[in-house]
């Protein structure tokens, strides 16, 4: 006999289901989640930290990389050319003068609005106007009388010309976009054409008669920037062409265009622009393309697949399992009217099968309620409230239904 003072026997806890589980299951479901997370922080950290110097762009003339062009403006400085670093149109224009090379790295990527701004502002300062890599997007307007040709590969070329910069830098790493001067428009005498290739020139200077008259304006199309970049500098006469051509004057300009620059949004005029207009057309083709992406996948989703086939399952799966997997789903997606439905539904198959309804009236209100009440004329519930009734509307009223079906069930059986 025990006393009133002897410890309670212990309570095994109740096992673990796939409604409550456990620590360890919990654990298993989320380290792959966990890893990844990880692993994309680890990566994130690393990005920064590598990126965390100073980097700049290509053609940067504060960039040590293979591809920008600190070597070249360290030169210039060296020969006591003041070199100054312009993002911005405003920057550039506002710096021109007839002492003042202004070097624009990607003509190209200026708006025609900002293009005409440029000529405007060098045509008149008396100044050299340098442009690198031209193409017909740009040569145009900064360059008028001037039409591109397809580009040529970039090589070692001789200059075969009179100019006397490219004589003394003898060959050099040129090539990409080649120039022809229209005649009718422009005067050959005042134009030199160096480093052909196939008898058009990748160097063209016009606008003077020789490549050192400061106080006189002109304009240089440099087919191709490669003999300006720090890995090909020191190669072939690129060092010397580039300090020729770069530092004629005392000041140069470095202009870096980009498409943050205010003037970049502007068509030339001060009238408001819709949201549609300051969205680049490269984010428009792109959201296009992944309209068309998502019909395609939504097409290939769903596609039939033609009517299920029965197959044996390769083992035997438990009644309990097979029950507990459905109500999990049940749960997940808070299907109480689907859960309601099914145990209704089994419930009066049954009560039809004690009462001897035929199965085609299992599921008629009428017919079944008539036959409970008449079984039970003093039910506690009302049966048909409790078979066809509405769906519970939170878990509680699911599992006071559950009971009240089972319960209505036992009467029936008992009575």
């Amino acid at each position: 006999m025990t006393s009133l003072t002897d410890p309670a026997p212990p309570v095994a806890a109740p096992p673990a289901t796939s409604i409550s589980p456990t620590a360890r299951q919990i654990w298993t479901r989320g380290r792959g989640l966990l890893l990844a997370l990880v692993i994309l922080l680890i990566a994130g950290i690393t990005l920064a930290a590598l990126n965390s110097g100073e980097k700049h762009g290509r053609l940067d003339p504060r960039s040590a990389d293979q591809f920008g062009s600190r070597a070249t403006a360290e030169l210039l400085k060296a020969s006591g050319v003041s070199v100054d670093v312009a993002t911005t149109l405003r920057e550039a224009t506002a710096a021109t003068g007839p002492d003042t090379t202004l070097l624009v790295t990607t003509p190209d990527l200026l708006t025609p609005a900002q293009q005409r701004s440029l000529h405007n502002a060098t045509a008149s300062s008396g100044g050299r106007t340098v442009l690198l890599g031209a193409g017909p997007a740009s040569v145009g307007i900064l360059a008028p009388g001037v039409r591109t040709d397809a580009p040529a590969q970039v090589s070692a070329r001789a200059p075969r010309c009179a100019l006397p910069a490219a004589r003394r830098a003898g060959t050099v790493d040129i090539g990409g976009e080649r120039y022809t001067t229209d005649s009718t428009t422009d005067d050959t005498s005042r134009t030199n054409a160096c480093y052909p290739s196939d008898g058009l020139p990748s160097l063209l200077i016009t606008g003077t008669g020789t490549d050192t008259d400061a106080g006189t304006a002109d304009t240089v199309l440099l087919g191709s920037p490669d003999l300006l970049y720090n890995e090909r500098l020191d190669k072939q006469g690129n060092a010397s062409l580039a300090l020729q051509l770069l530092g004629s004057r005392p000041h140069l300009v470095w202009y870096l265009p980009s498409l943050t620059d205010p003037s970049a949004n502007s068509n030339g005029d001060d009238g408001e622009k819709s949201f549609i207009d300051l969205i680049p057309s490269g984010w428009l083709w792109g959201t296009l393309q992944l309209f068309f992406a998502a019909i395609l996948a939504a097409v290939w989703r769903a596609r039939r697949l033609g009517p299920l086939v029965p197959e044996r399952l390769p083992v035997a799966i438990r009644a309990s399992e097979a029950t507990e997997g459905r109500a999990r789903l049940y749960r997940k997606t808070n299907a109480r009217d689907r859960a309601a439905t099914a145990l209704r539904s089994a419930t009066r198959e049954r009560l039809a099968s004690l009462l001897g309804v035929p199965p085609a009236d299992a599921h008629s209100p009428h017919v079944l309620t008539a036959a409970v009440s008449a079984r039970l004329p003093h039910a506690s519930v009302n049966p048909s409230a409790l078979l066809f009734g509405q769906a519970p509307a939170e878990d509680a009223a699911l599992v006071r239904l559950a009971d009240q079906l089972d319960a209505l069930e036992r009467e029936v059986r008992t009575s």
